[in-house]
């Protein structure tokens, strides 16, 4: 239409021009001016709207090249782990919602603009209704991508559930193997201590563990004792030149031993058969 435009007015502008060597002017001369004055209007403003179509055409394309290269970031992204990655995917998948609806909003402003120019353009027409169908491909395709990450958002979650858990349960296993540690040791503490004393007569019977000629009857003094892990300690020095055995251990799983000075030392051989009894030793020393 353009050219048709520049042919009329060419045209226009020739004729005008022969006139004028001529020298004749007319009322018709006057039509002339005035036509190629509309027909300069109307060019101008056909250019206007022109620049502004093509101007919102390259916006939309320009929103679709940008919407295809965060596709392809998405693509090599969710190849990747890590919070890195899923942080750009998320960028990239808002920047591609904010872009197409962007699109969509210039596409309808290049319909108004058709519509109001008030100029039937088929080519302008079916360049809207691919437009149009590229934007509804592109939707289609980002459902369809958000539909995958979301999927994959789950599996992640789950993912992450599944480490949490699998974390706590490490922590707790960790825990009741420590729980169970402690236990197998007080446990086995237990199981390998012993508590021994060694005092005069009259000692034993202030802490009441002597009664009567009866020992450990009743309540006793239990801080008097010495405990002991069986397994380490096999000898017990009694300092005394006196020394009775008065709770029951078996025999042959221990010996009485005296220094050169005469002094006593309690030597246990065999320290389960010695304990195995009686967990408490007491002696009575002078």
């Amino acid at each position: 239409m353009k050219k048709i435009l520049l042919a009329v007015l060419l045209a226009a502008v020739t004729c005008g021009c022969s006139d004028k060597k001529g020298g004749s002017r007319s009322s018709a001369d006057d039509d002339d001016n005035d036509s190629i004055q509309i027909l300069l209007e109307e060019n101008e403003q056909l250019r206007n709207e022109q620049d502004e179509l093509l101007s919102t055409l390259n916006e939309i394309q320009e929103g679709f090249r940008e919407i295809n290269e965060a596709q392809g970031r998405l693509s090599i992204d969710r190849q990747r782990e890590g919070d890195d990655a899923r942080e750009r995917i998320r960028e990239d998948m808002r920047y591609i919602q904010e872009t197409l609806a962007q699109n969509a909003e210039l596409i309808e402003k290049l319909r108004n603009q058709l519509r109001e120019s008030g100029r039937a353009s088929e080519q302008l027409q079916r360049t809207i209704e691919n437009l149009t169908a590229q934007m509804n491909q592109k939707n289609a395709e980002i459902d369809q991508l958000r539909n995958e990450l979301q999927a994959k958002n789950i599996r992640i979650d789950e993912l992450d559930a599944q480490v949490a858990d699998l974390s706590e349960n490490l922590t707790n296993m960790q825990q009741q193997n420590e729980n169970q540690g402690q236990t197998i040791s007080q446990q086995d503490q237990q199981l390998n201590s012993a508590w021994y004393c060694v005092g005069t007569k009259r000692t034993l019977k202030d802490h009441n563990i002597l009664k009567s000629g009866r020992v450990l009857e009743g309540d006793f003094d239990a801080s008097y004792f010495t405990s002991i892990d069986i397994r380490q300690v096999t000898q017990i020095n009694l300092n005394s030149k006196s020394a009775d055995i008065l709770t029951s251990h078996p025999a042959g799983s221990y010996q009485l031993l005296k220094d050169d000075a005469g002094f006593y030392t309690l030597q246990i051989s065999n320290y389960q058969q010695f304990w195995s009894t009686s967990k408490y030793l007491v002696v009575q020393v002078k």
